[in-house]
């Protein structure tokens, strides 16, 4: 009987798509161990958006994040996301700051890298492909799906056929970022894949926001996938993954076996349905058919922050109007892939264009680096009149200019403290030393949950009935008391309801 095997996105991108990335160390530490015992092929731990959101929103440092959660996942395979040429934020990171941020990823044990480039700039990965090797990590370069003009079965097929031949590589992650893939498409595409790539194995990840995923995922075990991508029910669904709940059942009817402990799945969920009520966002659901993401295709990994972004600017109101001007856009931008950093220029830029009213009054300097080609080949060109508007900005001459910096690590050394860690260097040199300053000064991490009322009562029952003759057992403090103690036999020996008395 084949095996199918699953990656756990549960603590990565099941976050990322629900809650824009917001999940912290103490939210997850309860489920840690029963995710660790589950048994799945990998673990997706980490990446530069996680590292960047700990620091700015919360002042938790993401090292001490990141070990506290490997140390409490001793038995799993862990992974981390990896751009081919920047590491946090949009802009472009020299190549002697990305090795060393891959070298150091590992070195905390992450040793899983899946590395994705959605202009498919195959010279760029191939490099990083070397390097994670060297440093001791397996690379899985993906093939990035969107629904465009350009990038038809035979290209994707292309892009693995090369990448399967990489050394190093033990298997290719083929992803549908945006949840745009049909099981009508996936029956051509798959196959292509599959047969472009000989026998290494292939992974699948699509998200379910058109709620399709899983009948993908079904057109991708009969093509010859046998690893799949999913999340605990409560991360999962919408512009989530499937739940690892829900393919469970799907396979064990194909005639497929798993693998997997399913009595971990349970306390998993009940950690994490607490965890989203902990951080304020509802939990993961099913969601309905809605043909406009065909055109705007806003990536699963983006929705949830680009409406908390939305929210933050005061107008949570007029996402419709830039889910509308998205397509728009996309289209005059020469069809990127929507995914990171493409869906996030696109998405911007149609924010801007409504704001404004006047479109392309205002472009960032990102989206004059792209039109240019700083991040990699365009596979179709710029609408000629939009290339104008963008190269009229004020800004632009200087960008046309530019080439990628490229300091040696000896230099970027220089500036700063000789004794300075690789991790803090890392931090300070992408993001800044006031937010740094004050990640430092907020203290060490949380790392335990908030102690809710019932754990206290349950530890005090445990006290208690660890001395059989104890009726009672009381504990107060200034302007309280609480009281555990047994009903009478008559009652039947039934524990009552503890209270609390204000004193």
């Amino acid at each position: 009987m084949t095996t199918i095997e699953f990656v756990d996105q549960t603590l990565r991108d099941g976050q990322q798509s629900l809650w824009g990335i917001r999940m912290r160390a103490y939210q997850a530490a309860r489920a840690l161990p029963h995710i660790d015992r589950t048994g799945f092929r990998v673990v997706d731990l980490t990446g530069a958006g996680m590292f960047t959101v700990q620091l700015r929103q919360f002042r938790d440092d993401p090292w001490a994040s990141m070990d506290f959660m490997v140390k409490n996942l001793p038995g799993s395979t862990l992974r981390s996301a990896l751009r081919t040429i920047s590491v946090i934020g949009f802009g472009f990171t020299p190549d002697c700051i990305i090795d060393l941020w891959i070298q150091t990823i590992i070195k905390h044990g992450v040793t899983s890298c899946w590395l994705y480039d959605c202009l498919y700039d195959l010279p760029t990965m191939h490099r990083l492909v070397k390097v994670i090797h060297a440093s001791g990590g397996q690379a899985v370069p993906a093939i990035m799906y969107g629904l465009t003009d350009v990038h038809d079965d035979a290209f994707f097929a292309d892009q693995a056929r090369t990448m399967s031949q990489w050394a190093g590589v033990e298997s290719l992650y083929i992803e549908d970022a945006a949840g745009v893939l049909t099981p009508e498409r996936a029956r051509t595409l798959l196959p292509a894949i599959r047969q472009a790539t000989g026998s290494i194995p292939l992974e699948l990840h699509c998200h379910n926001t058109t709620n399709l995923a899983q009948f993908n995922y079904i057109e991708g075990i009969k093509a010859g996938v046998t690893i799949l991508h999913t999340a605990s029910r409560p991360m999962a669904n919408g512009p989530s993954l499937p739940s690892t709940e829900g393919m469970i059942p799907i396979l064990e009817n194909l005639g497929f076996d798993h693998g997997l402990d399913t009595t971990q799945f349970e306390p998993v969920a009940e950690n994490f349905m607490w965890a989203a009520q902990d951080a304020g966002f509802p939990p993961g659901v099913p969601a309905e058919y809605d043909p406009r993401i065909y055109d705007h295709q806003l990536p699963g990994g983006m929705t949830g922050t680009f409406k908390n972004q939305l929210a933050q600017h005061g107008m949570p109101e007029r996402l419709p109007e830039v889910l509308a001007e998205i397509p728009r856009v996309r289209q005059e931008l020469g069809q990127p892939i929507m995914a990171t950093p493409f869906s996030q220029f696109v998405g911007i830029q149609a924010v801007l264009n409504v704001i404004t009213r006047d479109r392309y009054s205002i472009v960032p300097d990102e989206v004059v680096h792209y039109v240019l080609g700083h991040y990699g080949p365009l596979r179709a060109p710029v609408d000629p009149d939009v290339f104008d508007r963008v190269m009229a900005s004020p800004r632009a001459p200087g960008i046309r200019a530019w080439e990628r910096p490229q300091p040696s690590l000896a230099e970027v050394r220089s500036l700063y403290r000789s004794d300075m860690s690789d991790e803090e260097l890392l931090l300070r040199y992408m993001t800044s030393d006031v937010e740094v300053d004050a990640m430092l000064a907020a203290g060490p991490i949380r790392t335990v949950p908030p102690t809710s009322t019932r754990d206290i009562l349950d530890h005090l029952a445990d006290v208690r009935d660890a001395s059989p003759k104890l009726t009672s057992l009381s504990v107060g403090g200034t302007g309280f008391s609480i009281t555990v103690g047994r009903q009478s036999a008559t009652a039947g020996a039934k524990e009552r309801v503890a209270h609390g008395t204000a004193s």
